[in-house]
């Protein structure tokens, strides 16, 4: 009889009596059971792929197929089934493909590695994580990075959701991989800033050091990044340009600087840095013009700051503030 043969005429009952045999039930028939372990060569095979899989555990299967093997050849049939119900048949059934069709994926579940995710909430920032390889990763605010928990054994692979501040240890032989939802952001030693979306459905990259490779998803679009340029990448669009804004990165450093700025631009800054919203009652106060540095100091001192700069009084409602000229 060919190959599988034997298992496309397995009847009703003798699917249900290798179901009952594998799951533990001393009563019941092996015959069938030896006949599907004898027959199905990928049964075997999935077996063996156990014993290559990367995985935290300890998995002796050499022992486990031989303890199984054993059994099969010593038992033989000396109870009769007694009979079931045609539901009892039709689960023992549904149990036996279960054994059968699933057990690669029982080997992916034994072997995959548990995840590790960070997140940030929306009133935190630079919630640093340290990665195995030395690398560090400071999140921004609503930001999340998951990673396998055996990081760094075979590859270097991160997810990032939302905004966060890399400072990569160099390792040329593994590059360090970020998925950033629409791209994919690849670099061997560097420190750059990624936003996974800037509000116009665009992954953004800002290098501090190093060179930093953004690449779509599909390989179609590509560019390399040089220190200090920001490079932008849509479904259907890329870019880069030399950064302009010495605050681009302020929210993770705390440090601000301004040389002539407009208080609109300075407001765009403290909105990036701190999450606040800042509103001139009187649209000429847009115009005016702030050179100072804040080095780590809170908002409060910094608006109140401003407001001494310009003889102006701000009004404060939750995370908003309202500037009028005095």
């Amino acid at each position: 009889m060919k190959k599988n043969e034997k298992i496309e005429k397995m009847t009703e009952q003798e699917w249900a009596d290798a179901a009952a045999w594998l799951s533990g039930e001393e009563s019941a028939d092996g015959e069938a059971a030896r006949i599907l372990l004898s027959e199905e060569g990928d049964i075997m095979k999935k077996w063996n792929d156990l014993r290559y899989t990367d995985t935290e555990r300890s998995i002796d299967v050499d022992k486990a197929w031989n303890k199984l093997n054993q059994r099969i050849e010593s038992e033989k049939p000396v109870i009769k089934l007694p009979q079931r119900s045609v539901m009892q048949s039709f689960l023992r059934i549904a149990a036996m493909v279960i054994i059968v069709a699933g057990l690669g994926w029982l080997a992916f579940e034994v072997a995959a590695p548990e995840k590790v995710i960070v997140a940030s909430a929306s009133d935190e920032k630079n919630i640093e994580v340290l990665l195995s390889d030395g690398s560090r990763v400071y999140l921004n605010r609503d930001s999340r990075l998951t990673y396998q928990g055996n990081f760094g054994r075979n590859s270097r692979r991160v997810t990032l959701e939302g905004e966060a501040y890399f400072d990569i240890t160099p390792d040329p032989s593994r590059p360090f991989i970020i998925d950033a939802g629409n791209a994919k952001v690849r670099v061997l030693g560097t420190s750059f800033n990624v936003i996974t979306d800037n509000g116009n459905n665009e992954v953004e990259v800002f290098v501090s050091t190093g060179r930093v490779m953004l690449s779509s998803n599909d390989g179609s679009q590509s560019m390399t990044l040089e220190p200090d340029f920001i490079g932008k990448l849509s479904a259907d669009n890329s870019s880069q340009e030399r950064n302009i804004n010495t605050n681009y990165i302020s929210w993770h450093t705390d440090m601000l600087a301004f040389e002539g700025e407009r208080l609109s631009e300075v407001f765009a800054d403290l909105k990036r840095t701190f999450n606040i919203d800042i509103v001139a009652a009187d649209a000429d106060i847009n115009d005016f013009r702030l050179t100072s540095m804040f080095d780590n100091q809170p908002k409060d001192t910094i608006i109140q700051v401003i407001c001494t700069t310009f003889n102006l009084r701000s009004v404060r409602d939750g995370e908003t503030y309202s500037l009028l000229l005095r």
